[in-house]
């Protein structure tokens, strides 16, 4: 298969994305064709739909043959196979996101790129394809979600002061809220006493969690210099 696009996100890494689309609706993406799709004609009545599809690369996952995984949804430890999950490990690296299309907008050198809200994507994952999302057969409110239901509403209380929040542009400000509240910590390391950094949008944000809130501890703009990213 090869790419018809590229999303654009706030995230150049892994870590601090959340686990699943729609999970961060404040959360804004850039979908960008390649030069083949850059025309109007490849679009046209996609605005009437309000949710999108993408199905798309986990690009810096890594190869791997195992059968079983272990979801951070479980804390890590209990093991699923692989086609019971969603893990970025599989034997072909296909994920499938539900976003919600904001608007087509045309760009005198990009063609239409598409503003998607929700994304759970790195920025610059390739992008195979996108089809429109019809309620009426893709959603089903009766369906069984096993252990993936069991924390679905499991969030943290995100605290950081005015003076930090003032740092960010408005737009980021709800939408950070919400990947942090998340909870972006791999489930065997989280220890009260650690202090844990995310970039996100061109900063680097650095807190702690301790009996269910997350506080800010920091925010640099890494555009205007700063410390050295987490790994």
């Amino acid at each position: 298969m090869k790419a018809i696009a590229k999303i654009y996100t706030e995230f150049p890494e892994k870590f601090g994305i959340p686990r699943q689309s729609g999970l961060a609706p404040s959360l804004r993406g850039r979908v960008v064709f390649e030069p083949p799709y850059r025309n109007l004609d490849a679009v046209r009545g996609l605005e009437e739909f309000s949710h999108i599809w993408l199905i798309w690369e986990f690009s810096k996952s890594g190869e791997t043959g195992a059968l079983t995984v272990k979801p951070p949804r479980l804390g890590g430890k209990v093991k699923k196979g692989v086609f019971a999950t969603r893990s970025p490990f599989r034997p072909n690296p296909i994920g499938l996101s539900s976003v919600r299309l904001e608007e087509i907008v045309q760009d005198d050198r990009l063609g239409p790129v598409l503003v998607v809200s929700g994304a759970d994507l790195l920025d610059r994952t390739p992008i195979f394809d996108i089809k429109p999302y019809l309620p009426y057969t893709d959603a089903h409110p009766d369906a069984r979600g096993s252990f993936g239901e069991e924390h679905q509403k499991d969030r943290l209380c995100v605290v950081f002061s005015p003076e930090l929040q003032g740092m960010l542009p408005q737009e980021l400000q709800n939408a950070l809220c919400e990947v942090l509240a998340q909870d972006p910590r791999a489930a065997y390391q989280k220890k009260p006493d650690s202090v844990y950094g995310l970039a996100f949008a061109g900063y680097d944000v650095r807190f702690t969690v301790k009996d269910g809130t997350l506080t800010v501890r920091e925010i640099v703009n890494l555009s205007k210099g700063g410390w050295n990213r987490i790994k």
